[in-house]
């Protein structure tokens, strides 16, 4: 039975599959919307990938991820912009919906925000054309405020959207509940996103009380306190009605158990309380 409506970001498989084995998994219970990350498609190669995505007939909701542009040098930054423009060429090969950015955090050493972000633009500006050439949509994902410094500079949807404007057509945002359920404008934004097309991706998981671990400690959705359909119901007004893409990163829990009961508990919660 195919589960309409439901993606699965092979992070929350990765402790337990590779990439062809995490694809046969979900085939196995209907799933054939997925979203990899890039050193899992490395780990097979990117042509084995693209053949796997192709003669399955999967969807790719999105590839995970580029960005990560700030850093110490201008050369530094040069590679990043190089690494990004490469990432683009993957996530067309695998006929990826869009290239998902986490644009990263302070470089090495630094305590210069403002300049931090000015790099962030600086490397979507120059990344923006060459995605566009090959007609790939940029998702830029802001994370929670706790990882402004080692991993998103960017940290609400307000901020990501203000980038979007800035850069005109071909980029939009993900939405990952996970980094911006406690947003008091995250309604608003999530409308303002909606009337220029700008909702690319959603990502669901859930937030647990107490979290034990900042990166590694997201919960199974309906397992904590996030309020999942009322986030989906505006990001449908919004106009957008795209796959909602698990994404767990769980070394405590999800991560160690089955896979095929963590996939059949994403379909089971997908039903329930998304």
């Amino acid at each position: 039975m195919k589960r309409a409506g439901l993606s699965i970001n092979l992070a929350t498989l990765r402790q337990q599959y590779n990439l062809p084995q995490a694809v046969d998994a979900c085939l196995a219970q209907g799933i054939t919307a997925i979203a990899p990350w890039r050193d899992q498609v490395h780990a097979v190669g990117l042509a084995e990938a693209a053949r796997i995505v192709r003669e399955n007939g999967l969807t790719v909701t999105g590839l995970c991820r580029g960005g990560m542009f700030p850093a110490a040098t201008p050369e530094g930054l040069a590679d990043a912009i190089e690494d990004n423009r490469r990432a683009v060429d993957e996530a067309v090969a695998l006929d990826a919906e869009c290239l998902v950015l986490v644009v990263g955090g302070l470089p090495a050493g630094s305590r210069d925000l403002p300049a931090t972000r000015a790099m962030v633009v600086d490397g979507l500006a120059a990344l923006l054309p060459y995605a566009q050439a090959q007609g790939m949509p940029i998702a830029i994902e802001p994370l929670h405020p706790m990882y402004a410094a080692d991993r998103a500079c960017v940290n609400t949807l307000e901020q990501a959207l203000d980038l979007c404007d800035m850069l005109g057509d071909g980029v939009g945002v993900a939405i990952d509940v996970y980094h911006v359920w406690w947003d008091p404008r995250l309604y608003a934004q999530i409308a303002r996103a909606g009337r220029d097309g700008r909702i690319l991706a959603h990502h669901i998981c859930d937030w647990l009380v107490p979290t034990r671990d900042l990166l590694l400690d997201r919960g199974m959705m309906g397992d904590g306190v996030i309020d999942l359909k009322a986030i989906r119901a505006e990001i449908e007004a919004a106009g957008f009605h795209g796959p909602q893409e698990v994404e767990i990163f769980s070394a405590e829990d999800w991560w160690k158990r089955p896979g095929e009961e963590v996939i059949a508990t994403c379909i089971e919660r997908f039903n329930t309380v998304c």
